[in-house]
This record gives C-alpha cells, structure tokens and sequence, in this order.
C-alpha cells in the first residue's frame, strides 16, 4: 500500500506543488472580493493563510518521521512545502498590516505589548534564513552549515503553535491540538536514552 503510494507520489512533478500552494492566497482573494468569506472577509483570509501556513510547518516537521516509522516518501516535497509555508506565513503578515491593523505606529506598538503578535514575528524573522538558502546553490555553498541553519524550522514551528495558542481567546482545542502535534514531532527527533547512556559509557 504504502509503495503504491510512494510511485503514484513519485509521479507529481515538484512544479505542480508550488502552482497549487501559489493559487491558494489567490483564490482566497477572489473569494474576499465576492463576499465569499462573509462579514468580516479580512480576518478570515488571515486566519485562513496562518493556519495553512502552520499545517504545511508541522508536515514538514512530520516528512523525516513518516519516511522512517510508515515507510511514506514526501522528501521529494519537503523544500516546496517549506517555501509555501514561508510564503502563506508572508501574506498573513501583510494582510494583517495592510487590510487588518494599516497604521504603521499601531503595528509597532502590537508587536511590543502582544505576546501572540510578538511570538508570530520572531517566527516569522527565523523563517527569512530558511527561504532566502532554500535553493541548490546554498546547500552547495553552505555546505554541512545549511543543515545547521535549517533547524531553524524546529524553533519557528514552535513558535508558530503558541502564537496560535495566545492568540485565540478563551479555551480552544484545536489550536492546543496543534501545538501538542509539533511538541510530539519535535520530540521525535531527541536522541533516543539508550544511545545517549550507550555514549556515555564509552566516553
């Protein structure tokens, strides 16, 4: 099952990935304009760009554990879903200072009294690294640096599930939902204990 659906994948060229995730904001657009996101369109459309924004984090976060516990091959995807995220997390950030908050002073002043808004930029500003090498010529130029840099994502992940968790009002599940997932995959990739007691003797 799970080979069957690796060679259908196999069969996706990377492009098409970039084209879906590119036509995502602009139809949301299009449903705004129409009155096709309701009474208060803006919010909506930046809801909608930062939850999909920290969905395609946490599968990106989830490519490395599904390969090695389910066998499932989304490695060839990995760099596209990490620039899309890069690239939703973008226009979130400038729906809410252009169509949401529009008054630069106001935008300041969010950033250094909301604990959510300040968490959502220091995510953002990590992510900047991670799109700007996000390309063949940086992983050759960087070299085993690059892999360094681009654990990165763990810490902007992270962030992006408590900025959603602060930013909701009240108790909510889903948002904690999210953040239980990330904490999960992160926790994944700690060395397990017994390779570290095992190290630890021969050393």
């Amino acid at each position: 099952m799970v080979q069957t659906l690796n060679t259908q994948l196999r069969r996706i060229p990377v492009w098409l990935v970039y084209t879906l995730g590119a036509l995502y904001p602009v139809w949301l657009l299009y449903q705004g304009l129409t009155g096709g996101l309701g009474v208060d369109p803006v919010k909506v459309m930046e809801h909608a760009l930062g939850e999909r924004a920290l969905q395609l984090l946490i599968l990106g976060l989830a490519v490395t554990p599904l390969r090695q516990r389910l066998g499932l091959n989304l490695m060839k995807f990995r760099r596209a879903i990490g620039v899309i995220a890069f690239f939703y997390v973008f226009a979130h950030l400038l729906v809410w200072l252009v169509l949401d908050v529009q008054i630069l002073s106001q935008v300041w002043a969010d950033i250094l009294k909301r604990p959510y808004v300040t968490i959502g930029m220091a995510g953002f500003v990590l992510m900047i690294p991670l799109a700007v090498t996000s390309n063949n010529w940086s992983v050759r130029k960087l070299g085993p640096t690059w892999r360094k840099l681009h654990k990165l994502t763990y810490a902007a992940c992270l962030l992006g599930g408590l900025h959603f968790v602060w930013l909701v009002k009240g108790f909510q599940l889903e948002p904690l939902i999210y953040l239980g997932v990330i904490v999960g995959l992160l926790a994944l990739r700690l060395p397990k204990r017994s390779k570290r007691v095992g190290a630890a003797q021969k050393a």
